[in-house]
């Protein structure tokens, strides 16, 4: 969209006065939604104000009858406040008819500017506007349905963000922070911790890290065989040999970080704790390493903090790892007063990591810098590299036609309040997909653009992994709960990022074409922390809501299709959790926790959730999303939670169609050549396998067999289903008492045909935990922090 926007001659000369020290700004709304705002403009310069075709790109699933332009007026006499909505005070409302703009063609014309009730306003005439919508289908930068390598050209990179794409790169994924070689549900390299150790070890000239939580006693390599170092220890060792080891760590309520500051205290270390600009709420949540290596830079990026509860493996032990790996590392959250004195079971932890090297990887290093720059003491501490193609790792990595080369590209959630170099010029900050937040800050949102464009993209499936699961709340049904609050307390402001609506609009639009797609998604029986909480019972209520937006999307298409089933068979909600046999000589605890709690019943039924911390999307097992990004308000916004992660794919692994003569014998009419996909096969798609294999345990893995190589297909997402029912079976069983087969379970709601959830489980095993959540809990808490 873009916008010029003039205004009339204002009558009054003391209401001219009286605005001589206000700016305007403008924003876009669908219906009720904010989509978009220009920069704040001085009222003052001049009586026919303009924001000089300020091109705002706005991303569409939404239901309007009008496009409605909001004028601004704020800032009186304060330059601090002149760019926020502080004192802001709505001037009128211009409104374009969303059916006059559905043909494509571009309208450009003027509006004139109304009262709530539509009254053209005396004194503040018009506003001129040009707009242009394109249809997802007709858009050729979303390439819908292509994949990444269909024609009519390559895809070149997610458009309009700050950091390009870039070929010729290394990249390697990582399941869990360790995984043996030996363990058959791993990737082929999937020791995260000890690689990124490893690579801090032999940096000659800078270790940077960037994190939500940094832990200097937690010890990274766990193998008897090495020498035990802490990673305060090691940084400590890297700055003695005159490496600059520079650390930024979120600070704020729930982790203040002066602990990790104080350690570092007079080391050579350089810690800085960072808040996530002035709102307490919010934190920064890129959990990002980068370091010198003689091929050049090596970043690390994805949801692993490096700090204590996070180390774990893919068989995810409750118990028997409490008297050795774990002894010093016991993490459980979701008991209050909980720890290793009063045993198991302990939180595992699952999560997605990822190294890049190349070209992408002085990406990483960028944003650190521009980090530090704002935050941590502009450039005196920084290494000045040259900007050189020496990051390309070695000569097969730097062949970019190679078999493993990868493309890659950096996304990130964050703003101008946290990093410095932000482009000043309006057309130079639209080419880089910047856009004017609440506040007035610079605002990269280009995660969830990237989510984005590839469910667009999407030709056949896609496989979720994530923390949260809740959004476009716009599209949520009211509360029905008497006890909830008033209509206006139904979220339609608070976490309306598209990624939820995109996922039910894709399905529904492959049911309307009779093609096959599926998308799985995981998620954590409930997020971090106590379940019965306020808090916790909010966040299950609004996934509830995401849910149910979700499926009723998938069963009009059914029927609209004349299609007999249930949603489930195209959309999948998944959790992971673990029993866990008792094991003669396994760590006995010297006390006990309370009588008649929950961690007693969890420890006696020798069962728990595992956390999903992992943030990750599959596409076709062409293309991978990894970050520390969730799927929620807070971190695809980009003026809420700062974030960071990267997409990739291998060129010459992707779906590509060849035609083959099908010979049919008589009648002669039916042979036909037919059009057939050629499936991708390479590093993403043995990573997916890797994933599922650790989730459905052995025996359904080996049961499922070639199944799992078309996740596509109707029997692929039957299987799962089925295991991963019988999974939450023993799970849930008041008598089982052997080892869970397989993690992979049902998330405990059921479906209806018509897309209604079912309330088949009313709380979490062992708890008073509702599986639906609160929606008395999710009225009366501050809406934004948590969202």
């Amino acid at each position: 969209m873009l916008a010029q926007q003039g205004f009339g001659k204002t009558t009054d000369q003391g209401q001219q006065q009286r605005a001589s020290n206000r700016r305007l700004y403008a924003t876009i709304g669908l219906d009720k939604v904010c989509v978009g705002r220009t920069r704040a403009i001085d009222a003052a310069t001049t009586n026919d104000p303009q924001w000089k075709k300020e091109a705002l790109h706005i991303y569409c699933a939404h239901s309007a009858m009008d496009v409605v332009i909001t004028v601004v007026m704020t800032g009186a006499g304060d330059p601090a406040a002149a760019s926020s909505t502080a004192d802001a005070t709505a001037v009128g409302y211009a409104y374009l008819p969303v059916e006059d703009m559905v043909g494509g063609m571009q309208v450009d014309r003027w509006l004139p500017v109304c009262d709530t009730r539509r009254r053209p306003l005396e004194g503040l005439d018009r506003v001129h506007v040009q707009v242009r919508f394109t249809d997802v289908s007709a858009d050729p930068e979303s390439r819908w349905d292509k994949g990444i390598g269909r024609p009519p050209v390559p895809f070149p990179g997610v458009p309009r963000t700050f950091f390009g794409q870039h070929r010729g790169c290394r990249v390697t994924l990582y399941q869990d922070a360790h995984a043996a070689a030996t363990t058959p549900s791993s990737s082929s390299s999937s020791r995260c911790w000890e690689d990124v150790f490893d690579a801090i070890d032999k940096a000659r000239r800078l270790v940077y890290i960037a994190g939500w939580s940094i832990d200097c006693d937690v010890t990274m390599v766990r193998d008897p065989r090495r020498p035990a170092q802490t990673l305060g220890q090691l940084l400590k060792k890297k700055a003695g040999q005159q490496v600059a080891v520079l650390v930024l760590v979120s600070t704020h309520g729930v982790l203040p970080g002066e602990g990790t500051a104080a350690y570092f205290q007079g080391s050579g270390v350089h810690c800085v704790l960072c808040r996530r600009g002035n709102a307490a709420a919010f934190t920064h949540q890129q959990k990002a390493v980068v370091v010198d290596s003689p091929h050049g830079l090596v970043g690390f990026v994805g949801g692993l903090d490096l700090c204590c509860g996070r180390y774990d493996t893919p068989e995810h032990p409750l118990f028997r790892t409490l008297g050795t790996v774990h002894r010093d590392d016991f993490f459980q959250p979701s008991f209050p007063g909980a720890s290793v004195l009063k045993g198991g079971p302990r939180e595992p932890w699952h999560d997605i990591h990822c190294r890049v090297e190349g070209p992408a990887a002085r990406d990483v290093l960028d944003n650190f810098e521009q980090r530090w720059r704002k935050q941590g003491g502009g450039d005196s501490l920084l290494v000045d590299l040259p900007r050189r193609p020496a990051a390309v790792p070695d000569e097969a990595a730097a062949n970019q036609n190679a078999a493993e080369s990868w493309n890659v590209q950096v996304f990130r959630s964050i703003d101008s309040s946290a990093v410095a170099g932000f482009p000043e010029d309006p057309d130079e900050a639209a080419r880089r997909g910047l856009v004017t937040g609440e506040e007035g800050a610079a605002v990269e949102r280009s995660i969830q653009d990237a989510y984005i464009h590839a469910i667009r993209r999407a030709r056949f499936f896609i496989y979720i992994e994530s923390q949260y699961f809740l959004g476009s709340s716009q599209w949520w049904l009211p509360q029905q709960d008497a006890a909830a609050a008033a209509p206006e307390q139904n979220l339609a402001a608070d976490a309306t990022h598209l990624v939820a609506k995109e996922l039910s609009l894709k399905i529904a639009s492959k049911i309307r074409a009779g093609e096959w797609f599926r998308v799985y998604v995981v998620v954590p029986m409930w997020p971090e922390g106590e379940p019965e909480s306020a808090s916790t019972q909010a966040i299950l209520d609004w996934q509830r809501r995401t849910m149910e937006m979700m499926y009723r999307d998938v069963a009009l298409a059914m029927q609209a299709r004349g299609i007999r089933g249930n949603p489930r068979e195209y959309l999948s909600f998944f959790c992971l959790g673990n029993r866990e046999a008792y094991s003669p000589g396994e760590y006995a605890a010297p006390e006990r926790p309370e009588l008649d709690s929950y961690y007693i019943r969890a420890q006696q039924a020798r069962r728990f959730k595992i956390n999903v911390h992992a943030n990750t999307m599959i596409v076709d097992d062409e293309y991978i999303i990894v970050g520390s990004a969730n799927i929620n308000q807070r971190s695809m916004d980009g003026g809420r939670d700062s974030e960071m992660a990267v997409g990739a794919y291998q060129p010459q692994h992707l779906v590509t169609e060849y035609t083959e003569y099908r010979y049919s014998g008589y009648p002669r009419y039916q042979n036909e050549w037919v059009t057939l996909n050629r499936w991708a096969r390479g590093q993403v798609h043995q990573f997916r396998l890797a994933l599922w294999r650790e989730h459905l345990g052995q025996a359904a893995a080996q049961a499922a067999g070639s199944e799992l190589l078309n996740p596509e297909s109707p029997s692929c997402m039957n299987r799962l289903n089925q295991a991963a029912q019988q999974h939450w079976d023993l799970y849930a069983s008041d008598t089982f008492q052997g080892n869970l087969p397989g993690h992979l379970m049902a998330y405990p709601v059921g479906v209806s045909d018509r897309g209604e959830l079912l309330e088949t489980v009313i709380f979490f095993p062992d708890t008073k935990a509702w599986v639906f959540g609160s929606s008395s809990a999710s009225a009366n808490l501050p809406q934004i922090p948590t969202i």
